[in-house]
């Protein structure tokens, strides 16, 4: 090694260490959204949906929300589609919104689970965190399937350790003037209401 490498050695390694520091302190963290038109805006203006709000209301060039979210998604969807996802976008946080189509549909319970499962695992293998939305259905569904399909969410989130909304929709499902006419997708005025029932769990994750 020449002489001069030798004696800018203890520079260049500072250098190296100051960019490796850099890069770790200032590295971003990756929101991704996956839901269905609950997340995607349904009937109203992208600008306007809770996954704006959120990217709004963070504004930290270190923090980048991604809204994954496909209106008409099912669970079966989201477990085809998450390997993909978490390749793509690399989160470090999903915010996992499915299974309220299964559920309009009524299909399995057991089925809904494994697919819920299946993107649980993959991305906690990714690694990313999980903030679990539980969904609910009109109690027309019958009251095993509608407790069955509810307590679905609070059982993955006991199994898997994960940070839980128990019922994302909360109230805004009930309220004539917060949903759209089709008496299932919440209106523009319902989406800030959305945003505060999870803010509160994911500021926590975003601070730990």
């Amino acid at each position: 090694m020449s002489t001069f490498f030798v004696n800018r050695l203890p520079t260049l390694v500072f250098l190296l260490l100051l960019v490796v520091q850099t890069s770790v302190t200032h590295a971003q963290q990756r929101i991704v959204v996956l839901g269905d038109s609950i997340s995607a805006a349904y009937g109203i203006s992208v600008a306007e949906g809770w996954v704006q709000l959120l990217k709004d209301r963070i504004a930290n060039e270190n923090i980048k929300v991604i809204n994954a979210s496909i209106s008409g998604e099912t669970t079966s969807g989201g477990s085809t589609r998450i390997s993909q996802v978490l390749h793509d976008h690399k989160p470090s946080i999903l915010i996992l919104e499915l299974g309220a189509n299964d559920g309009l549909r009524g299909l399995s319970i057991q089925t809904m689970r494994a697919n819920l499962s299946t993107i649980i695992e993959q991305t906690l293998n990714h690694p990313a965190r999980i903030l679990l939305l539980g969904m609910n259905i009109p109690a027309n569904y019958g009251q095993t399937y509608t407790s069955q399909f509810e307590q679905t969410y609070s059982e993955l989130a006991q199994t898997y350790q994960l940070e839980l909304v128990p019922s994302f929709l909360g109230t805004v499902g009930l309220d004539y003037d917060l949903m759209q006419e089709d008496g299932i997708h919440p209106n523009s005025a319902a989406q800030a209401i959305l945003l505060d029932q999870l803010w509160p769990k994911l500021k926590v994750m975003l601070q730990n």
